[in-house]
């Protein structure tokens, strides 16, 4: 019970990407060599005697991208875009190191820190002075009091990982540095959560952190990052640039496209006509399929509010941010209601016959919610295998469907909407 007052907690508080970034460095960072040792986390066996496995670091270090994060900045690549931008060095320049390694101020770096580790330990767990002696006999409470980041927690987890992989109004991968060269950025929570896990939500997980659920993830993940996109948008110091918003806020192919198509169609989310350069909303059209099964008035207010943002965009900036707030307050609201929501195989039924009316409206005309939509169905597939209802051969035909699904999103060049919606379908007709 305490673990979900303590998320209610920061629902309603409004954890935000700036915020969690500013707690990892709240102390200092005694760097991953502190953690590596084989009687700590750099074993090469998982520990049959202890309720951890004890090679996280050693999985970290072989599978996690984050472990390499450093030395992709010293890609020709990278040095391409940092003379670009003229900002030095890659490995040098603060917009890089902030989220390509662990980039505390030099005060708060112990003895074995090098920022050559990349992402390590600490930039997600937490500075590890205050808990790092004593978090093998402690609780997992008393860790949290000493500073240990709750990564746990879906709520602060998407807050720090979107602090990089989405940005904040003080770390952004801004429109200029993607025009230097740097990838377009996606992401979602439960999908990145397990790419490369150095961890397992087992018994042993649930029992020292409380109940796993990555479908309740998912719909958390996609409420977050729609709300730190709208905090970004409000702030008129990162969100805007001369007489400019910040485009990156904006959905990439609504002006990358070749100009010899006639590719436009309506969009019931934006309504918005052809030529008109609309705001990235694939979070926004998620989280609606998250709400059909959570509450279906709240889905169609969500999308009313999403239609009246969109429209305010192509009025005045002060109609803008007044239909940003009012949807920033639903969007923090409704969050509760997801966190505490347990989602059934009923629940799992609704989100996909969501999707699918989506799908008929033309709302996957945008290759970036058709992204987010494709890694949504994998949630919600193996939420459908941790509930029992399939067997073996059922399991087998619907991964085989959900590959296909994700086949139509490999590359945007090559996107199309109507071999995604029918992958979609078939999905669905697969599904219990």
């Amino acid at each position: 019970m305490r673990k979900w007052i303590a998320l209610g907690l920061l629902l309603t508080s409004g954890v935000q990407a700036q915020g969690a970034a500013e707690r990892i460095a709240a102390q200092a960072h005694e760097g991953v060599a502190s953690c590596a040792a084989s009687q700590c986390h750099g074993a090469t066996q998982v520990s049959s005697k202890q309720s951890v496995q004890m090679n996280e670091f050693a999985l970290w270090q072989e599978f996690d991208p984050h472990a390499k994060a450093y030395d992709i900045l010293l890609s020709p690549e990278s040095q391409s875009i940092a003379r670009k931008l003229g900002i030095g060095k890659a490995e040098e320049a603060k917009v890089c190191l902030d989220c390509h390694a662990d980039n505390v101020p030099v005060d708060l770096r112990g003895a074995k820190f090098q920022i050559d580790d990349g992402v390590g330990c600490e930039a997600c767990h937490g500075g590890a002075a205050g808990w790092l002696a004593s978090h093998t006999t402690a609780s997992h409470a008393d860790n949290l009091a000493a500073g240990l980041y709750p990564t746990e927690d879906p709520v602060a987890r998407s807050a720090l990982c979107l602090s990089c992989h989405a940005g904040t109004p003080d770390r952004m991968i801004t429109h200029r540095i993607m025009g230097a060269g740097h990838p377009r950025l996606s992401f979602e929570l439960d999908t990145f959560t397990w790419l490369h896990p150095h961890y397992q939500a087992d018994a042993d997980y649930e029992a020292r952190k409380g109940r796993f659920d990555g479908l309740r993830d998912w719909g958390i993940g996609q409420a977050t990052a729609a709300i730190n996109a709208l905090d970004i948008l409000l702030d008129e110091r990162s969100g805007w640039h001369g007489i400019f918003p910040e485009l990156v806020l904006f959905d990439c192919h609504a002006c990358h496209r070749s100009m010899s198509g006639r590719q436009w169609g309506p969009r019931q989310g934006t309504g918005l006509g052809p030529g008109v350069v609309r705001l990235n909303d694939s979070n926004l059209v998620m989280f609606r399929h998250v709400l059909a099964a959570v509450d279906s008035a709240a889905a169609e207010r969500v999308l009313a509010q999403s239609r009246a943002l969109h429209k305010a965009t192509t009025e005045s900036r002060e109609q803008t941010f007044a239909a940003a707030r009012t949807l920033r307050a639903t969007l923090q609201q409704l969050s509760t209601r997801v966190a505490d929501f347990k989602f059934s195989p009923d629940a799992l039924a609704a989100i996909l016959s969501s999707m699918i009316r989506d799908a008929d409206r033309g709302e996957f005309r945008d290759f970036a919610a058709a992204e987010q939509g494709a890694m949504a169905v994998q949630s919600v597939v193996v939420a459908f295998e941790g509930s029992g209802l399939l067997d073996e051969a059922a399991t087998e035909r619907l991964r085989a469907r959900v590959d296909a699904l994700y086949s139509t999103v490999e590359r945007d060049e090559g996107f199309a909407m109507a071999r995604f919606v029918d992958a979609l379908k078939a999905v669905r007709a697969a599904a219990p």
